[in-house]
Order: structure tokens, then sequence, then C-alpha cells
């Protein structure tokens, strides 16, 4: 398997695992834990299974000087990124918050373009709009009611944090750091911010029935160690742009678990939806060879010339 072909599928396994969030978030604040303990035992779990695998591959866990602050850095924002996404389900419907945050991709485009002159290609264009169009068919607002201003400015803080996360983790500083390791410190130092806001522990919350225990576990597991291992990896065998397309994977997860697990409907509008994101996650992965297929299809029908 070469290495585009790698990128894409731990891109795909990083959405789908990211989208896990709600489904093992919501039972635990529905018995009353806030979103600071919920993240602090996600961040702390997760942990020690990245130095374990770490440790499996007989991988050093030392940094250079250079790559300290950048990998701070990142840590806080992924750690940001957690914290405003999960505030947000106190707004809001957590489906919701998960469709809103697909605009992460569109700023990480942009963020490519303006700051590292990536070009933005018309295939781009229309791989982000498809999928935004498939993400709005899975928008459950056909009630009427309006989405709340401090939900959706929670989730595009939410997007604009993972969106400079993505941007930071390709850059040439850290090309010589190993996946594992960056994923490790990265939660390390998010970890930082969590500590901080359970009052150094004084406040944290923590569950009273075994099953809950579970629930963090599965938070620290797929969501966490598996998602964010899988999407470092991921930009770096592909790219930033393309690993955040392939996000789209995510809201189709959290339907899925949303028929499956709570007995929602799957109307049409919803597997249109579906259907759109698919379309776009598979230009994406075709990349250039779009136009390589054009052609080849092309020439099955040449022109006839007139005769003179």
């Amino acid at each position: 398997m070469n290495g585009k072909a790698k990128g894409y599928i731990l891109a795909a396994i990083a959405a789908a695992t990211y989208g896990m969030n709600p489904l093992f978030a919501l039972p635990l604040y529905k018995e009353g834990m806030n979103p600071d303990s919920v993240l602090f035992f996600r961040y702390l779990f997760a942990i020690p299974i990245l130095g374990i695998m770490i440790k499996a591959r007989g991988r050093s866990f030392k940094l250079k000087k250079k790559e300290i602050f950048p990998l701070m850095a990142l840590g806080i924002l992924v750690a940001l990124s957690s914290l405003t996404l999960f505030l947000s389900y106190k707004f809001m419907e957590a489906g919701i918050a998960s469709t809103l945050l697909f605009v992460y991709p569109i700023m990480v485009a942009l963020l490519m373009a303006a700051f590292f002159r990536e070009k933005v290609t018309t295939l781009t264009v229309l791989c982000i709009l498809m999928a935004l169009g498939g993400i709005s068919l899975l928008f459950k607002g056909g009630d009427g009611s309006t989405l709340s201003v401090t939900g959706t400015l929670l989730v595009m803080a939410s997007a604009l944090s993972y969106a400079i996360y993505i941007v930071g983790v390709n850059r040439p500083m850290l090309k010589d750091v190993a996946t594992l390791k960056i994923t490790f410190y990265v939660l390390l130092f998010g970890l930082s911010l969590f500590f901080v806001r359970v009052d150094f522990c004084t406040s944290l919350l923590i569950p009273d029935k075994w099953y809950l225990w579970f629930n963090l576990l599965a938070l620290a597991v797929f969501p966490t160690a598996i998602s964010f291992l899988c999407t470092t990896a991921a930009i770096q065998y592909i790219g930033s742009t393309p690993t955040a397309i392939l996000g789209a994977l995510e809201p189709v997860t959290a339907v899925f678990f949303g028929v499956v697990v709570f007995g929602e409907e799957l109307t049409v509008r919803i597997v249109s939806g579906i259907v759109l994101i698919i379309l776009a996650v598979t230009l994406i992965i075709a990349g250039s060879n779009v136009k390589v297929y054009l052609v080849h299809f092309r020439k099955l029908f040449p022109r006839i010339r007139k005769r003179k």
C-alpha cells in the first residue's frame, strides 16, 4: 500500500473515531459531570495508552529544545478545540455541533492558501461545497428553532483551533518527530489546561457508577488516542487540506450512531446528505487522477473532423 492510500485510510479513521465524541460524552453529562472533568479524564487516560505504545516500539520520549514550544502550542490548541466543542453540547444538540464543526476544512484550506501559498484548486473548492451541501442536509433544523449564538460561537472557536492544529502539525519544525511522540506530547500539554480548570483536581467531578468509567475510557481510546494519532499520521502522508476534507466522515459517523444507538429516523434527506459527502470524499481521494480519468473518457468520443 502506497503512502497516499495509507493517508486516506488514516484520515477516514481519524474522522470516524472523532465523530464518537457525543456517543460517550452525553451519558456522562446526563449523570452530572461537566465538560472540564470529562475532558480531564479523557486526556489523562489517553496519555498512558500512547506512552505504552511508544515504549513497545522502543522509541525515546526525549525532545529537542526547538520541539518543545511548538508541541506546547499544539497541545493548547487541541485542548481548546476539545473544550469549546464539549461546552457547545450544553447549548445545542451534539449532532448539530458536530455538523457545524465541519467548517474547519474550509478554514484549513484558507489558512494554507493565505500563509503557505497552497493553491486552492477547483476540485478542492468543489469537494468542500459538495461536503457542505451534504452537511446542510444532515442538519436537523427543520423545526424552525434558532441556533444558540453562544453554542455557535463555541463551535466556530473549536473549528478554528482544530484547523490551526492541522496546519501547524504539518510544519517542517516537527518533521523529524515520530507521530506517536507528537500525539503523546500534544495530549500531555493539553492536559495541563484541564488540570488548571478543575482547580488542580479540587473541583474534579468523579463518576459514581462503574459503567461511566467505560465511557471515559472509550473517550480516551477512540476520539482521542486513535483519532489524533491517525490525524497526525494522515497529515504527514497526504497533507493538511485532504486530511481536513476527509473529516466529512465525522458527521456521517454521528448520523450512524444516532440511527443505530439512539433510534433516530433515517430520512431521504439524511441519505442524500451522506451520498453527497461520500462523493466529495471520493473525489478528493481521486485527487489529480480525476483529470486523467476525464481525459481518458473524452478520448472515447473523438471529434469527427469535417472534410473540406
